[in-house]
């Protein structure tokens, strides 16, 4: 009773209300069964006997349908699913009467119960559904020019959601007009009271001669080229475009306007298979713990916050030197989350080893994801002392506070450019890597790193420079014809540092399983095509060269590695076998790499980065630089 009880006020006036409905409902049924029964000829007698069981019958059909949740559904999105529930449980309280009619030898006809459970099932489903029916006719004749008219891709559950949402905010999505889809059955048909009129090729026609502004795609788990195809037919009539947002799961939530739908982005329709993960064992290290994130602020810091928000932690840090971002995260997950969420936004560079020792002396956090790091790669080719002070030596100073202070787990982000590297930014981020694996041997703190490739979307990747290239007209400048490059989502690389996390195994390499190489003029092409152009037509492709210290194709393991690389729990990531140093000899070569980076002396810094790397090629330009 509590929790039919429970939520707002109107929300309570509402389940009362209906109770006294069903109520009502109930009684008209009993006459109705009376009626069907006993032509309207009951014996007085057999009317007692009935009047003596309605107190009952109230107890076993109102129960019934509170404990099946009838009271907490939302009607106007129900469908075949509610229908059956409803069904289910008036046939539960049939069958319960029908007991008692036997047991207590109530000598009433089984007829007469089974006709009161027929018609009490046909009216309460009748009062919820034609309620559902009219709502939906009144906004479907219902089109405000004030408002978006809406054309929705896709006639199944996902569009019948997008649907939903339409309808119940229409203010802020505007008014579904009418639906395309490409299974010709469904033509002519209704979803939620909106006409089916065509299939994808008629999407220029219908937005010319209904008048639509926008068009929503609603077909849930929708990837790459098809997606594509779909995209540039609407993108040819200049409507603005959106796409169903997070599919999973449309008959079990509620609608929500304003969260239901997102521009379409181009990670897309780049065809990477969404993330399973094993959800018990990251929040069996997370949940209820003090978290660090370094660089929480950035493209890939900012989603494992958001990810670690998921799990219940006790406090989330956000650690960061640039505030702006910092800020701004802090203000989404306060919004998602509430004004008193569990975070805390800390300005300061990993540089600093004394503000690194007063953070873990303030807040002991006992998980760490480090993700601060220089990673532009042709800037650092221009300032490797600044990229050595940052990358080896900020991570040497948190590694060292954070052992120093009882931190169970640190997880390093590494990438796929400290493989063999030619430039100054991979040859910093493979000495880290050789940091991790020295403190695990060497401390009780389990320490990992996790080295993956390109992020779609991320600071100073390709995609965002591609799209100002193409919103100014173009052309898109590549670097040589030929370059691939491994691409990951930002929400799956977060997701899956988190689930190496939760494989704990100190001193490993996790290595991401990324999928095939991307040509990037191919994603040039596509990202032309995603937005109405034609490649080569009206929109160019310039050739500019290798930028310095740039590779023509990436790896994700050393010649050492291949060999030894080893499975886990989890099928996307793999432990790339662990190339011992001495520690003597490594703790000397930092030492001269320090001095080195202090001068200030890039072709020094290379020198020094050389002998701690031996994969290391260093380009020419960063031995002249400086």
């Amino acid at each position: 009773m509590s929790k039919l009880l429970g939520g707002s006020t109107s929300v309570r006036i509402r389940r009362c209300a209906l109770i006294l409905l069903d109520l009502a409902l109930l009684y008209i049924a009993i006459e109705l069964a009376v009626v069907f029964r006993y032509d309207g000829a009951i014996s007085q007698t057999m009317r007692v006997r009935l009047d003596r069981r309605i107190p009952l019958l109230i107890v076993f059909y109102t129960g019934a349908l509170m404990a099946g949740g009838v009271y907490h559904m939302m009607w106007r999105y129900a469908g075949a699913r509610e229908l059956f529930r409803l069904m289910f449980l008036c046939a539960v309280a049939t069958g319960a009467v029908l007991l008692c009619n036997r047991v207590f030898a109530w000598r009433m006809p089984r007829s007469l119960f089974s006709l009161i459970g027929i018609f009490d099932f046909l009216l309460v489903g009748a009062s919820r559904f034609g309620w559902k029916i009219c709502r939906e006719a009144y906004f479907a004749r219902r089109s405000d020019p004030d408002h978006n008219r809406v054309l929705i891709v896709g006639a199944g559950e996902g569009g019948a959601y997008a649907a939903r949402a339409c309808q119940e905010g229409r203010r802020l999505t505007g008014v579904p007009i009418a639906f395309v889809d490409d299974n010709p059955d469904k033509r002519g048909m209704r979803v939620c009271g909106i006409p089916v009129l065509g299939e994808v090729q008629d999407i220029p026609d219908l937005v010319e001669n209904k008048g639509i502004s926008e068009i929503i795609i609603a077909i849930p788990h929708i990837k790459g080229n098809r997606l594509n195809e779909i995209v540039s037919v609407c993108k040819s009539t200049k409507c603005r475009v959106r796409i169903l947002n997070d599919p999973g799961g449309l008959g079990e939530r509620s609608v929500d306007g304003r969260q239901a739908f997102r521009e379409v982005n181009t990670s897309d329709f780049l065809s990477r298979d969404e993330v399973t993960l094993d959800m018990e064992s990251i929040r069996g290290y997370l949940s209820g713990k003090v978290v660090l994130v370094t660089g929480g602020g950035g493209s890939i810091g900012s989603e494992i916050c958001r990810q670690v928000m998921r799990f219940d932690p006790k406090l989330l840090l956000i650690f960061d030197i640039y505030e702006n971002c910092a800020y701004e995260l802090e203000c989404e997950l306060k919004q998602n989350y509430g004004p008193d969420c569990p975070i805390r936004v800390l300005i300061g560079n990993i540089c600093d080893r004394a503000e690194l020792d007063n953070l873990f002396d303030e807040y002991h956090p006992t998980i760490v994801f480090h993700a601060a790091a220089h990673k532009h790669v042709p800037l650092m080719e221009e300032s490797c002392a600044e990229a050595v002070k940052n990358n080896v030596f900020g991570t040497l100073n948190l590694l060292s506070s954070a052992a120093e202070h009882g931190v169970e787990r640190l997880v390093q982000l590494s990438t796929d450019k400290a493989v063999n590297p030619t430039n100054v930014m991979g040859a910093t981020k493979r000495v880290t890597e050789m940091l991790i694996q020295s403190f695990a041997r060497n401390t009780k703190m389990q320490c990992m790193a996790v080295r993956f490739g390109n992020v779609l979307g991320s600071h100073g990747s390709v995609i965002p420079l591609f799209e100002a290239q193409i919103k100014k007209g173009g052309p898109l400048t590549l670097t040589h014809p030929d370059i691939t490059r491994y691409f990951m989502t930002i929400p799956e690389a977060a997701q899956l540092v988190l689930q190496a996390g939760a494989l704990a195994a100190g001193g490993a390499i996790y290595v991401l399983d990324m999928g095939e190489p991307v040509r990037i003029k191919d994603l040039a092409e596509k990202l032309i095509r995603f937005y109405g152009y034609t490649p080569g037509v009206d929109m160019q492709i310039k050739i500019t060269g290798l930028r310095p210290g740039e590779k023509l194709y990436e790896e994700l393991l050393m010649d050492k590695e291949r060999d030894g690389m080893t499975s886990t729990a989890h099928h996307k990531i793999f432990v790339a076998p662990p190339i011992v140093v001495d520690d003597s000899i490594f703790s000397a070569q930092l030492d001269a790499l320090r001095q080195a980076a202090e001068r200030g002396v890039n072709a020094e810094v290379v020198e020094q980065l050389h002998e701690i790397v031996e994969t290391y090629t260093p380009d020419e330009s960063a031995r002249q630089a400086g």
